[in-house]
């Protein structure tokens, strides 16, 4: 939210990725629209796994039970790299503080012949709660359910006090 906040006051046209992975939560997906509509972006992109893999690699949508990493490229990481072969550069909102695979996030990156920009990245939990208390910005519904980090809704669960913000992520396995 707050990237796309950033994004709506500088270009609301400029092209806007949203990677729906068909196990997404269904608030997540509303959240999506709202922002859409509240920021008056109007270049926002779906992003879908393709239906051929998907039936070929995941029929009955049970990968994610015994492969996460084979699901999340299936339904994440493919469709992405197939989509941003049509862009020179891309931004993402990672940031260090999300977790230790990221402590080392530069600001700009060169990846797979793009620049990845992460205007985030220096950016700590804090500094994204002060800015949508600043903005007014509205957070994502399953946030007052206990999700910290959301990501498809097989794969999420709720964070208990205390834990790692992205403890509810592929909880009980090494991922």
């Amino acid at each position: 939210a707050v990237l796309l906040h950033m994004l709506s006051r500088v270009k609301r046209g400029a092209t806007v990725l949203f990677v729906d992975t068909r196990m997404l939560f269904q608030e997540t997906l509303a959240y999506q629209l709202e922002l859409t509509e509240k920021f008056g972006l109007t270049d926002v992109r779906r992003v879908t796994p393709d239906p051929q893999q998907v039936r070929r690699n995941d029929v009955f949508g049970r990968l994610h039970m015994n492969d996460t990493d084979s699901c999340c490229a299936l339904r994440k990481t493919a469709p992405l790299d197939a989509v941003l072969q049509n862009f020179d550069a891309w931004i993402t909102g990672r940031k260090r503080h999300q977790a230790d695979t990221r402590s080392d996030l530069k600001l700009i990156e060169q990846a797979d012949g793009r620049i990845k920009l992460n205007p985030l990245v220096f950016w700590e939990r804090e500094d994204i709660i002060a800015y949508f208390e600043k903005y007014d910005l509205p957070r994502h519904p399953l946030v007052h359910k206990g999700f910290r980090s959301i990501g498809c809704g097989p794969c999420t669960s709720p964070v208990a006090e205390g834990e790692d913000e992205r403890a509810g992520r592929w909880r009980g396995s090494d991922k």
